[in-house]
């Protein structure tokens, strides 16, 4: 976990709180944290799920790999070290999002156990819903996909840290959700989604 360097910083609690917030927008805010293979479907899964979201009158906003090294993690790299402090960042503004009372889905490799463990912790530390999504697939199938030619690339050696390539993935151990995204329709996917966010209580289903 990042130490903290600056000093005499307090938080500061405003009036509205987050069931105010919760309650204005008729959800709960929750993170769906979708992790798998690069080609294992995570940012696939996580658009049609924001649509049908919206379509049953929910908030979501996705915040996906390759957007956020774009912009607020445009200075990190793929190493063992710049990935934990991607993650770490994301975590923390997941975790801003649902004290909103947004339902945030934010899909990244994020590789390494640990670092996922940590941004759960950072969330049940919050009080707030930390909903883990293993897109599992395989290798093969992934590389099959390869929908940005990063695969091949990986293996010539003209990336280097690639994931499943030269570059581990440590595969969730107790996931609250796995999709099979080799073996299961895109509409089977969203709908387990779905059916559990009722389940917890995030939302009830209007449609």
């Amino acid at each position: 976990m990042a130490e903290q360097k600056a000093t005499n910083v307090h938080w500061h609690e405003g009036d509205i709180t987050r069931e105010d917030r919760s309650k204005l927008l008729g959800q709960k805010g929750a993170t769906l944290w979708f992790t798998g293979l690069s080609g294992s479907g995570k940012s696939t899964v996580a658009v049609a799920l924001e649509g049908a979201l919206l379509e049953e009158g929910y908030l979501s906003y996705r915040l996906d790999g390759d957007n956020v090294r774009l912009g607020i993690n445009k200075n990190l790299g793929f190493t063992a070290e710049d990935r934990t402090e991607n993650i770490r960042r994301i975590g923390e503004i997941s975790k801003l999002f649902v004290d909103a009372g947004v339902i945030t889905l934010s899909s990244f490799i994020s590789p390494y156990r640990a670092d996922r463990d940590a941004v759960r912790t950072l969330h049940d530390e919050a009080g707030v819903d930390f909903i883990e999504v293993f897109v599992d697939c395989s290798l093969d199938e992934a590389e099959k996909r390869d929908p940005k030619g990063l695969y091949k690339k990986a293996r010539a050696g003209e990336i280097k840290n690639f994931t499943g390539i030269d570059d581990p993935y440590e595969a969730p151990e107790k996931a609250e959700i796995v999709l099979h995204s080799d073996e299961q329709s895109l509409e089977e996917e969203v709908g387990l989604i779905l059916d559990i966010l009722v389940e917890r209580g995030i939302i009830t289903r209007k449609n």
